[in-house]
């Protein structure tokens, strides 16, 4: 907002003298841009965590996966060999 003030002084001899003041007011600005990026701040702290948590449990699964992938190839080796064995018990008895 801008506002002009007029002062006009008027001498012992009668003389005036007028003395203008242009007065500008800066526009206030608030706090809450900064309570706005705080919050943003936290929420990607939060989001961070819980990512991170997540990823955790994912890498967790996929090795619990893996492993009991393995083992049933393990078994499968067995069986695998238990029917060679058979076979040859079989063809080696005639």
């Amino acid at each position: 907002m801008v506002e002009e003030r007029t002062t006009e002084v008027e001498t012992p001899r009668g003389d005036t003298h007028t003395h203008t003041t242009v007065v500008t007011d800066e526009p206030r600005r608030g706090s809450s841009g900064w309570i706005i990026a705080l919050v943003l701040i936290v929420a990607l702290i939060v989001g961070i965590y819980l990512f991170s948590q997540t990823g955790g449990a994912e890498i967790a699964k996929d090795n619990a996966v893996a492993e009991a992938a393995g083992e049933v190839g393990d078994a499968a080796q067995q069986a695998g060999d238990a029917v060679d064995r058979a076979a040859d018990e079989v063809t080696d008895g005639n």
